[in-house]
């Protein structure tokens, strides 16, 4: 059901929310039927992502026929490309807990206008929670106002993060960050959605979020859940032009900050000397050899994270 508060085309994207939440419900309800394929090593890809992606993108056009769709699955194939409204979404982002049965997923919209992300919808359809924002107009969880965590201090926060997971990924430098946030922080955690996991920064759930390699569709509804709720985005070295980056933190203004000053010498953007003192101190934490596909690191990878997932 729309709600009249909300903004025509954030109401149009929670009814696609919620169509496609319906879809992936009744999936779950017996996971080991679903049919799985593989994209590519550790990056699965379902029946019922493509057709949660279907009932979204009907949805909008449906409402916005000239509007342009940039989705996980299907890219850059339907609406009016060259539109200044682009609907950027993922249809079940955390497939692989999904394909498992372990209930962390969710469904990701934004509308990006003009290059500025202005309507966001992230639904988790296992606890029926609806995450929601326009620009300048808030965020709210289940029609609730959401700010971010008050707390100030690194070393009582609780931060969350994704791991590298595909052959090519620099695991030790993943290693090397988590180890200081973990030393830093209350503790750390991999739920496996990303974009649930900006959503709970938003809602004050967790203070802090730091991953590599993630896509448009992964952060952008959640980034404005974060902005709206009064937290800060960006790349590693705190630059807020993050979306095609594949490196974003998240977090309280103050938190964010100590988040910053740890990961951006582990930036694809580090400075040349940052780089060097990374180089420097580096220590060898996983044999790169030893994981099936991995690539040998360089000293030069050690300070170039750049992960594609």
């Amino acid at each position: 059901m729309s709600s009249p508060n909300l903004h025509p085309m954030l109401n149009t994207a929670v009814k696609a929310a919620r169509a496609a939440g319906a879809i992936i419900n009744r999936a779950a309800l017996d996971v080991e039927a679903v049919r799985i394929s593989q994209k590519q090593v550790n990056d699965f890809v379902t029946e019922v992502d493509h057709a949660s992606e279907e009932v979204i993108i009907e949805t909008l056009l449906g409402a916005y026929p000239g509007h342009a769709i940039w989705a996980e699955e299907s890219g850059k194939e339907h609406g009016r490309q060259g539109s200044d409204h682009i609907w950027i979404i993922d249809p079940l982002d955390g497939t692989t807990n999904f394909i498992h049965g372990f209930p962390v997923y969710c469904i990701s919209i934004a509308l990006q206008v003009k290059g500025r992300v202005e309507q966001a919808v992230i639904y988790d359809p296992t606890r029926n929670d609806l995450f929601t924002a326009t620009k300048g107009r808030g965020a709210y969880m289940n029609e609730r106002r959401m700010r971010v965590s008050k707390r100030i201090d690194l070393h009582t926060a609780l931060i969350s993060t994704g791991f590298p997971f595909r052959p090519g990924d620099n695991f030790n430098n993943y290693l090397r960050m988590m180890a200081e946030v973990m030393q830093r922080s209350a503790g750390l955690r991999r739920p496996g959605a990303a974009a649930l996991d900006l959503a709970y920064v938003a809602a004050g759930f967790t203070e802090g979020f730091f991953e590599t390699g993630l896509s448009p569709w992964d952060v952008a509804a959640g980034s404005l859940l974060v902005t709206e709720a009064g937290g800060l985005m960006g790349n590693f070295t705190g630059e807020p032009d993050f979306l095609e980056q594949k490196e974003c933190v998240a977090g309280n203004p103050k938190i964010y900050a100590q988040l910053i000053s740890i990961l951006r010498k582990y930036s694809k953007f580090a400075s040349t000397a940052e780089k060097r003192e990374l180089r420097e101190h580096a220590l060898t934490l996983v044999d790169p050899k030893s994981k099936p596909g991995a690539q040998p690191e360089t000293p030069e990878a050690a300070g170039d994270d750049t992960v594609e997932k």
